[in-house]
């Protein structure tokens, strides 16, 4: 047999099981993955359980069960003032990473071309490559948010999606209502069409609102909206996130979404449905929950010799280190983890073309005895 061609040639492992495979080895204080270190809401938790034990363990329906759609279209009413169908505009997915890859399917032909800012999340580049697309890369500006001057000079007839992550992953910057206008500006009467990563909706800090493009007629008739329940209930393992698109995209959506996963754990739909009902306290409270672990975070660090960057929302923190060492920052993050203790993410992996900078992304969401430990670490290094 001739050697098999790779389709994805230039793709590793992720920086992220990379990390957490180092901390491991190295015993080390984890706050590179973004995952929580405490348990979901043990009610959920319980609910859970009642609909293993009620025999809710057959295949759902494809698009999910209808009690959680329903709920989803509830909340997505209540916070954003916007009108779905849960029968035809709501789809349920195995994690907000199939959805965003269903959607680049969904849209992105042979030649196509993708307009991400960097520093990207790494699962878009990959799913436009499979796509046979084409991704320009765009920079954030330096406190990092979207120059739409580069934008607009950067579509062309090729372009036929843009995608918005905000509270952004890895930066924690936020849009604004001046950047819909933009956006909106830009692609009005073009056949272009978005993908908003929304999945740290509410983790949003200093009284500020999530802007979601839900909350926009004009560009939600064009946007595929992706949430993530594991990100918000602490359950990052169960894999279990949503699309929001209008019923002609929903439709070409769930053509692809059949043959990636056809469906997604019955029980915990059904669980996360009633505690959807239930108890909205919960994800109504989040943002306040989280905007306490950042600032423990950040006063637990004001001693040591790192430059905080704020986060606006998300449950990361940039830290520059240009003040401790002038290593490259995969080098730094590796004398983090094997010889302080603790894992970070250097920011250039989330970059086409890295600039030189000197900033690694921490995770907060984890019990203040663990930010503590880390912290205090943090705080001795002596080189």
């Amino acid at each position: 047999m001739s050697p098999l061609v790779s389709k994805l040639p230039n793709i590793g492992t992720t920086i992220f099981t990379t990390m957490s495979a180092m901390a491991s080895q190295y015993e080390a204080i984890n706050l590179s993955q973004g995952f929580p270190d405490f348990s979901a809401p043990q009610d959920l938790i319980d609910l859970v359980s009642k609909y293993l034990n009620q025999g809710y363990n057959q295949y759902p329906p494809m698009i999910g069960v209808e009690y959680l759609r329903d709920q989803i279209r509830l909340k997505a009413q209540r916070l954003y003032a916007v009108e779905t169908n849960h029968e035809t505009e709501i789809t349920v997915t195995s994690g907000a990473t199939e959805a965003l890859f269903v959607a680049i399917q969904t849209i992105v032909h042979a030649g196509d071309e993708v307009i991400v800012f960097d520093p990207a999340y790494d699962s878009y580049a990959p799913a436009v490559t499979l796509a046979q697309g084409k991704c320009i890369h765009i920079p954030l500006d330096v406190n990092f948010n979207i120059d739409w001057n580069q934008v607009a000079a950067a579509i062309t007839s090729k372009t036929r999606l843009i995608i918005i992550n905000s509270p952004h992953n890895p930066t924690g910057s936020t849009i604004s209502e001046q950047d819909l206008d933009s956006l909106a500006t830009l692609i009005a009467n073009k056949d272009i069409y978005i993908l908003a990563d929304e999945v740290y909706e509410h983790m949003v800090f200093d009284g500020q609102q999530h802007l979601s493009l839900l909350s926009r007629e004009d560009l939600r008739q064009r946007s595929f909206v992706v949430s993530s329940f594991g990100k918000t209930y602490h359950a990052t393992g169960w894999k279990i996130a949503y699309c929001i698109a209008p019923a002609e995209l929903s439709l070409e959506f769930r053509k692809i979404h059949q043959f990636v996963t056809f469906t997604t754990h019955t029980a915990s739909q059904w669980a996360l449905a009633e505690f959807l009902q239930t108890c909205p306290e919960h994800y109504l409270s989040l943002s306040a929950f989280y905007n306490k672990k950042r600032d423990l975070f950040n006063a637990l660090l004001e001693q040591s010799r790192f430059k905080l960057i704020p986060s606006q929302g998300t449950y990361f923190q940039l830290a520059d280190y240009g003040a401790i060492s002038d290593m490259a920052d995969m080098q730094f993050v590796s004398y983090l983890t094997q010889e302080i203790g603790v894992a970070a993410i250097p920011l250039s992996v989330f970059y086409a073309n890295p600039p030189e900078q000197t900033l690694v992304r921490f995770c907060f969401a984890k019990n203040d005895h663990t930010l503590e430990l880390a912290c205090e670490k943090l705080t001795r290094i002596s080189l």
